[in-house]
């Protein structure tokens, strides 16, 4: 339909749309001297002008003719002042035009009915639309210089869309955009072609990379190909899973997944490990919408490198069967990662969280417990002298730890040096600290105003230590984030996990705890029993490098011990157990190494980077540090790797994987006679597409990026009309020329239409 408008727009107004949208109105010189004598002549054409005097209308002849005149006389007047479009238009053959092709997987997909033929896949209908001896890329050709690119994470130079073979995994657009403006920066740059499906799930900021070219003034034509909508599709479009756990944890895997067309018929999603099946989950589609959002616990997995796939089984008849799956890798950790305790008086919650976590080989409590002034307990400990003056009094000995754990001490136990450890500690080194509900901790301990406080995620105001005040009774209760939360899942499915928090029975709490932070997280609330509800009770919030959490209730031992609770109920377990992973997962080491992204397709660039740290966590500039690659068939390459200059202690290279399978890379740190520091990550390599977990056309998409830099989106079937539009530019070598707009076959038509009323209307009268 948008074809047909424009072309009879065209017609009627002798230019198209696009060179009115881009032109700016304006008249030729010398029309206002040409006007008196052409509106006289005009005059006398139609009767109103004899002998120099204008002819007083009749008061027998009836109104409606003369005014049908004038209009014809304001219609030529307006002509004779000879109005024009002022346009801006590239300089043919003086202009690089820039064509990209989308590269990726879900090009591959058999949903076209373009120039390919009914039903031929995306790439095939590209090739035959944008062929060298088709004639868009003849006419491109005769006006533009015109440069081929193909992308997939990146975009790189092709000769002609032939090689263009649909093998990429990742799409990302903003990327492929900005190497394409990289590319041909220094050349008179007029626009850029962008074919492509859509999607797009790269990790490049599309906002930027739009920003750049609009400042540039260079406009995107976007061209979409596919389909926007299959009406019976299964896909999965997204997995959230870790990358790495601590070993013996089970994994909690969400995942989006479409269902489309599939009526009350069930479908299976699976996930596997290394090929094994370790979960099922049967889905039906909702009621409202298409998408279900399902959550699946995978048990623990041994130590190492796992890769994970999610799958749906295909329905009857499904066109596309790529998006049914997701892959991804899993790190486990054997650990054991530890944890420091310190506990101010004697109390139960010290022995029973300890006693919790006391079977998990991948978590290490010590604990420190005062006994009585300068003097401590401690539990754990790998020998003699660890904590024997109590807690740490040095940076480098606190921060070998992963997390910390404070419950009721009062700041006026540490020192102020101590304080901005404990501060340092989150921020710095990116550990996690978690503040317990207690008499002597929080605002009652006289934290507020500390740089403690600042890092918690309530808000602390001067209090009274309370020795003697009653407690509050609350029901814990998790809120929406909280109900979803790997760490709070109290059973093997979300409803079980809800129905076992409404019957752990009540916890009481003796603090004063603030208002929650902006950008913290409010995981579990408590009711009262006066009715009272949403008091903070478990609350969380990123600070720096690491996370700070406060449990504001004093007896979470009574989830164990209470008379309600069954002697062999493991919730109280579970819980600590599950928090404290929570706490250490995603601390940092003092050296590590990543690959990003993490999942490619074989030919498509890895980037290798380094962090290296002293043990005090403060950026390492003068390291040397290389990577050594092992591929799939053992085969290994050792990479060095280079200083980033902007970010210090940051090293990084690159990588190219040839063959599909896991990629192992171990890393080596060495700064002078200082020791070697060692880190591992993995890289998985596929031909398995993640971008076709979203494979309907994302025509809005394509339409954004037209729309911010002024360019125009056209579906497959009309990229013919891409030619015409390029022309219309304000990018590159251009030129102004300013068009008439007087002989327009629609001014014609205007008149003749007047005159043609005007004359019907005096002979319905009589008066022809």
């Amino acid at each position: 339909m948008a074809s047909w408008f424009d072309s009879i727009a065209t017609w009627l107004f002798k230019y198209s749309p696009r060179a009115f949208a881009r032109g700016e109105p304006g008249t030729a010189r010398g029309a206002p001297v040409m006007a008196p004598a052409g509106l006289r002549a005009a005059l006398r054409l139609l009767g109103l002008l004899e002998d120099g005097r204008l002819v007083k209308r009749r008061p027998a002849v009836p109104l409606g003719p003369d005014v049908l005149r004038s209009a014809v006389v304001l219609v030529v007047l307006a002509c004779l002042f000879r109005p024009g479009l002022v346009i801006a238009a590239a300089v043919p053959q003086r202009n690089v035009l820039a064509v990209i092709y989308d590269d990726t997987r879900s090009m591959r997909i058999r949903d076209s009915e373009g120039a390919g033929g009914s039903d031929s896949t995306r790439l095939a209908a590209v090739r035959a639309t944008f062929s060298d001896s088709g004639a868009l890329l003849r006419t491109l050709s005769e006006r533009f210089a015109v440069r081929r690119f193909a992308f997939a994470g990146a975009a790189a130079p092709v000769r002609a869309v032939a090689e263009v073979n649909g093998r990429g995994t990742r799409s990302d657009l903003a990327q492929a955009l900005t190497d394409v403006r990289e590319d041909l920066n220094g050349m008179p740059l007029a626009g850029i072609v962008l074919v492509s499906d859509g999607a797009d799930n790269g990790s490049t900021s599309l906002d930027d990379a739009l920003l750049a070219l609009r400042a540039q003034r260079v406009p995107v034509y976007t061209v979409g190909v596919g389909r926007e909508r299959f009406e019976r599709d299964v896909a999965v479009e997204r997995v959230q899973a870790p990358r790495r756990t601590l070993a013996g944890a089970t994994t909690l895997v969400e995942a989006d997944v479409r269902l489309r067309g599939t009526g009350k018929d069930d479908v299976t999603l699976t996930v596997e490990a290394d090929g094994r099946v370790v979960a099922t989950e049967t889905l039906r589609a909702p009621a409202r919408g298409d998408l279900v959002t399902t959550r699946v616990r995978i048990p623990p997995l041994a130590a190492g490198v796992h890769r994970l796939a999610v799958r749906a089984r295909p329905l009857t008849g499904e066109i596309v069967t790529e998006n049914n799956e997701w892959q991804t890798s899993l790190e486990v950790r054997s650990g054991p990662d530890r944890v420091l305790y310190l506990e101010g008086e004697p109390r139960p919650e010290f022995a029973f969280l300890r006693r919790a976590v006391s079977a998990d080989s991948a978590l290490e409590v010590v604990g420190l417990m005062r006994s009585a002034e300068r003097k401590f307990l401690r539990l754990g400990v790998r020998d003699s002298l660890e904590l024997m003056s109590g807690f740490p009094a040095t940076r480098e000995e606190l921060f070998r730890y992963r997390a910390l754990v404070l419950g009721s001490v009062e700041a006026g136990f540490f020192t102020v040096e101590q304080l901005r450890m404990l501060a340092d500690f989150v921020s710095v080194r990116g550990g996690s600290l978690l503040v317990l509900g207690g008499r002597a901790s929080l605002s009652e301990g006289g934290f507020a105003g500390t740089p403690v406080a600042d890092v918690l995620p309530l808000t602390l105001t001067r209090a009274e230590p309370n020795t003697e005040g009653p407690a509050i009774t609350v029901r814990v209760r998790p809120t929406r984030s909280g109900d979803v939360h790997p760490a709070l899942q109290l059973g093997p499915s979300l409803d079980a996990s809800r129905q076992r928090w409404d019957s752990l029975p009540a916890l009481t709490m003796v603090n004063q705890l603030g208002s929650l932070r902006a950008g913290a997280t409010l995981l579990l609330a408590g009711r009262t029993e006066d009715g009272r509800s949403d008091l903070p009770i478990l609350a969380w919030q990123r600070y720096g490098r690491g996370m700070s959490a406060v449990f504001g209730v004093q007896d979470s031992w009574l989830w164990k011990m209470d008379s309600s609770v069954e002697v062999d109920d493991r919730t109280h377990e579970t819980f600590w157990r599950q928090v404290l992973r929570w706490l250490v997962d995603d601390v940092p080491s003092a050296f590590e190494i990543t690959a990003t992204p993490a999942r490619v397709a074989p030919g498509e660039p890895v980037m290798l980077r380094a962090q290296v740290n002293t043990p005090l966590f403060t950026e390492v500039n003068d390291a040397t540090v290389t990577a050594t690659v092992t591929g799939p068939d053992g085969r290994s390459e050792t990479l060095p790797l280079e200083w980033a200059l902007r970010d210090d202690g940051s090293y990084t290279a690159r990588f190219t994987p040839r063959d599909t399978g896991r990629y192992s890379i171990a890393a080596e740190a060495g700064r002078g006679r200082d020791s070697v520091q060692q880190a591992q990550t993995s890289l998985l390599v596929d031909d398995r597409g993640a971008d076709v977990a979203q494979a309907e056309l994302r025509a809005a998409l394509l339409q954004r990026i037209a729309d911010e830099t002024g360019g125009r989106y056209f579906p497959l079937s009309d990229a013919a009309r891409v030619a015409d539009d390029a022309i219309y530019t304000n990018a590159g070598v251009t030129v102004r020329e300013a068009r008439d707009l007087w002989d327009m076959p629609a001014v014609f038509l205007t008149i003749a239409l007047l005159l043609g009323i005007e004359w019907g209307y005096r002979r319905w009268r009589g008066l022809a």
